[in-house]
């Protein structure tokens, strides 16, 4: 049975693409325990797993191999439909490019995620000012992307992932494409939500500098860990 403190254990996940000679393997047996609360970084060069193995955890990808585990429930046995639900209700997703709707305004692109909910707009709109309070953007809730610097993009992405309250927060290479001031301003808010909310995060970074804001770094090379480092 899982310990209470562990929120996600993963035991011998593998991920095949292809078959015969275009076969890849892209992970090779991933034993792992994420507590809650943890802040880890996932490191490793192009091609070494980090990606494939965040998408599994986000249920965007199911593994060839191997058990998963969130929270208790073994999600190697969901359908699709019910890892949509999971997604929906227990993990947020940051992205590099941010993913915001290019026409719609912040507050409009942080409802987002709560209009599957069958919440009121008012409830919404409620939820989603807290969530741009949160990443320091009161006051631009009308502004569309195209008005907001790359920095404040990617807050409002932050605050559209952290509006449904996730147990989980995965983000892929969340300041690639930041300068390294806005990249620095970004991971403290981010190692904010962690300490002060308890928000457990799992970032994939080829940034040393961006990873050293995590408590726990893991290095993949060739689709498996080559080490897991605890920082105190």
């Amino acid at each position: 049975m899982q310990n209470r403190d562990t929120l996600i254990s993963m035991k011998g996940i593998t991920k095949v693409y292809g078959k015969g000679q275009a076969e890849i393997v892209a992970l090779k047996g991933i034993d792992i325990e994420i507590k809650r609360g943890e802040f880890l970084a996932i490191m490793g060069a192009s091609g070494s797993g980090k990606s494939t193995f965040l998408n599994i955890l986000g249920c965007l990808d199911e593994p060839s191999s191997g058990t998963y585990w969130f929270e208790g429930l073994e999600v190697t046995r969901l359908d699709h439909n019910q890892k949509a639900v999971l997604r929906r209700y227990k993990i947020g997703f940051v992205f590099q490019s941010y993913n915001l709707l290019p026409r719609t305004s912040a507050l409009e692109n942080v409802e987002l995620p709560l209009i599957y909910r069958k919440l009121s707009s008012k409830e919404r709109k409620k939820m989603a000012l807290k969530a741009l309070d949160v990443v320091g953007l009161s006051g631009w809730e009308r502004h569309t992307p195209s008005e907001l610097s790359g920095g404040q993009q990617q807050r409002v992405a932050i605050a559209r992932a952290i509006v449904t309250s996730p147990e989980l927060l995965l983000a892929d290479e969340p300041t690639g494409n930041l300068d390294t001031e806005k990249s620095h301003e970004i991971l403290s808010l981010i190692r904010t939500l962690n300490e002060e909310r308890g928000l457990t995060i799992v970032m994939v970074t080829h940034e040393p500098d961006m990873a050293e804001y995590a408590k726990r770094r893991i290095r993949f090379v060739d689709g498996r860990i080559s080490s897991d480092e605890v920082v105190i």
